[in-house]
């Protein structure tokens, strides 16, 4: 257990770097009000996470590759890969379930936003 601990921090300590480096490429260099470098690291993440998951299914891979990988890099360098792979899973198996994740995620999500400004503004 002390091994995929660590497996994911080494991962996430490497997927936050490079969410850093993709800041530093991206929005210290064109200003837009479009945020761009989130969108970069969602879309990039989101293709990186489905490759692995992708050469799952033709090649066997540790579960430690897969903790340092998947949950550690992918997981720091941006959480909308897992989303993107869950509603993949979902789209297949329940497309219903898909719809309610997404619209629930997107809609609770962008509220919990609000909420937490909101509180945070008044503390």
């Amino acid at each position: 257990m002390l091994k995929n601990i660590l497996l994911v921090g080494l991962g996430g300590f490497f997927g936050s770097i490079a969410r850093y480096l993709v800041f530093l490429l991206i929005d210290k260099r064109w200003s837009t009000a479009f945020p761009l470098s989130t969108f970069t690291v969602n879309i990039v993440g989101s293709l990186i996470l489905g490759f692995f998951a992708g050469m799952l299914i033709r090649h066997h891979f540790t579960e430690s590759a897969r903790f340092f990988i998947a949950v550690g890099f992918c997981g720091s360098f941006t959480t909308f890969s897992t989303f993107a792979y869950e509603n993949m899973q979902l789209l297949w198996e329940k497309p219903w379930m898909a719809a309610i994740y997404i619209i629930a995620s997107l809609s609770v999500g962008l509220g919990m936003v609000f909420l937490g400004y909101h509180l945070g503004r008044n503390v």
